[in-house]
């Protein structure tokens, strides 16, 4: 999923979230998300063959995201659709003219 000519391709509303570390008297933290924006998204599992090549690259990549560009998306953030959470694995802008993001993301078990 390449950004040219594939704004149709983003029908999915995927909320991006930040991490909010609230101290928790102890010496650590309690983790909880905020939530920054939803953004409309093109959300595709990666076949069995791009997972090989994803996993030789980067551990766990399961999806491909597709976004309008923006300078937020980062791999300290993730993704949530309903119950469903795609933790930011890699990020790259596919033709380097700010135009949209592709996202390489794992879904992950909450």
């Amino acid at each position: 999923m390449s950004g040219g000519g594939r704004i149709g391709a983003m029908r999915e509303r995927l909320v991006l979230e930040a991490p909010q570390d609230t101290p928790d008297g102890a010496g650590g933290f309690t983790r909880t998300w905020a939530e920054i924006a939803t953004l409309w998204a093109g959300l595709r599992p990666l076949s069995a063959q791009e997972r090989v090549v994803a996993d030789a690259e980067d551990h766990g990549v399961t999806h491909r995201i597709l976004v309008r560009w923006r300078d937020d998306v980062t791999t300290e953030r993730r993704f949530r659709d309903g119950t469903r959470v795609f933790e930011i694995r890699a990020v790259f802008d596919p033709d380097e003219r700010g135009r949209f993001l592709n996202i390489d993301a794992e879904e992950v078990s909450r």
